[in-house]
């Protein structure tokens, strides 16, 4: 189609200012759209039907393609070409069977912000859709198109407020039938919105695939360098045998008491695993929750250096990040202070290799947790310190392209967002290969 974005438009103001609409806009249900655009509800889309059969021990490696509800929301977004399920010839012939095009909506969610996620099929393959799946099958309507705007806010609002049930939430296609679309006049601008939208789509992938190829390329150089199965060109001398305890002192974390209030809300960063986990990349800076002078000397929490190695004893067990500031922790950790001659940066790689031993060696009844006796003892093979620098320089430089890669895939996905919202309610217009507002 060759669709094209004349940046030089610019999208309509005031928006959402209900109280201001601009010439060629009018006011709707679902909020200012162009003049020649329509609202119609899912019922005057097409016709309803559900889906039926297919549990989970039907699937099989071979035979016919199928979707069970679940997926919707675990594999799949939008839309999809293929499926990954298949079932045998005896449940096919009890499945609701799909035609190219139908919007698959989840019948079934856990929260009334996820319930009735909708996947557009447009594959040609003979396909089939299993119970708590509603379907539609649309008439004169693109389905790429209605696959984005389906899961967009402007409707997903309405299947929120339509949703019924706690514990579980359901949704009904007489609920769904009478959630309301904004659409543009003819399928050719639907087409032209949806190609895109499918375009960012694509980037995104290609990028997210890039990302786990660079990932799997680091893995593999990991295993090779911090093994010593491949040396850094220059390096020759014996790698030494020793522990984590040899190398590192092991400081415990602490908490300081939540009813004083003068404990908390101070200058010192105070970390939880979910500080750690939450946070991309290798270093930790910030954290959700700071403590006071008063708040640390209260408890056992020491105050670790800056390349403290924060390494996480409970739950998330092995996940660490390396500290760029003055910081303590929670119980949760048994932070690494790494000795001179050891490089904080080499451990940190080392350690993730070492994840599973960790795991191994952790104890408890009511959560595994790995204590600091056991954490000493594991064994390491370590080059001597300028080796040690040269293979976490190379690791750090691998760990910056993907981070690289990251930022400009999260980019990415942030303009696809914006341009959804301008185009799904025709803020701005596609029209002959143009944008226009």
């Amino acid at each position: 189609m060759g669709v094209s974005i004349n940046t030089a438009n610019r999208p309509i103001p005031n928006a959402d200012d209900y109280s201001v609409v601009p010439p060629g806009y009018k006011r709707t249900e679902v909020g200012l759209i162009p003049v020649d655009w329509d609202v119609k509800t899912l019922n005057e889309l097409g016709t309803f039907m559900k889906g039926k059969g297919i549990k989970r021990d039907d699937v099989t490696d071979d035979g016919f393609a199928c979707i069970r509800y679940g997926e919707i929301y675990t594999r799949y977004n939008d839309y999809v070409y293929s499926f990954a399920s298949r079932i045998p010839e005896s449940v096919a012939q009890t499945a609701q069977p799909l035609k190219a095009g139908d919007l698959l909506f989840a019948g079934s969610g856990e929260t009334a912000e996820e319930i009735g996620k909708c996947v557009a099929y447009l594959g040609e393959e003979e396909a089939y859709a299993g119970g708590d799946i509603v379907i539609l099958r649309p008439v004169g309507q693109n389905s790429l198109y209605l696959g984005h705007l389906l899961n967009h806010a402007v409707v997903a609002e309405q299947k929120a407020r339509y949703g019924q049930g706690d514990a579980v939430v359901h949704i009904s296609a007489r609920n769904l039938a009478i959630i309301r679309l904004p659409l543009p006049p003819t399928t050719y601008e639907q087409g032209a919105i949806a190609e895109v939208l499918s375009d960012m789509d694509g980037l995104i992938a290609a990028l997210e695939k890039l990302i786990a190829k660079k990932q799997a390329i680091k893995q593999a150089t990991m295993q090779q360098l911090l093994t010593g199965k491949t040396r850094l060109p220059g390096f020759t001398d014996t790698w030494n045998d020793t522990t984590i305890g040899a190398v590192a002192d092991i400081r415990n974390g602490s908490t300081p008491s939540t009813q004083v209030p003068h404990y908390w809300n101070g200058s010192i960063p105070w970390c939880t695993p979910t500080d750690i986990t939450g946070t991309r990349g290798k270093y930790l800076e910030h954290t959700a929750r700071n403590i006071t002078e008063a708040g640390l000397a209260s408890c056992a929490a020491s105050l670790l250096p800056p390349g403290t190695l924060l390494l996480c004893s409970r739950a998330t067990i092995g996940e660490l990040k390396i500290a760029r500031t003055h910081v303590c922790t929670n119980q949760g950790f048994k932070s690494l202070v790494c000795h001179g001659g050891t490089s904080h940066e080499f451990l940190y790689y080392l350690i993730q290799t070492l994840k599973p031993q960790l795991i191994e060696r952790a104890i408890g009844s009511t959560f595994l947790e790995i204590g600091k006796r056991d954490l000493a003892a594991i064994p390491l093979t370590i080059p001597l310190a300028n080796e040690q620098s040269a293979i976490a320089s190379v690791l750090s430089d691998m760990d910056a392209e993907i981070e690289a890669l990251e930022q400009r895939r999260d980019k990415t996905q942030e303009l696809k967002q914006g341009m959804m919202q301008q185009l799904l309610t025709g803020r701005v217009r596609l029209v002959n290969g143009e944008a226009t507002a």
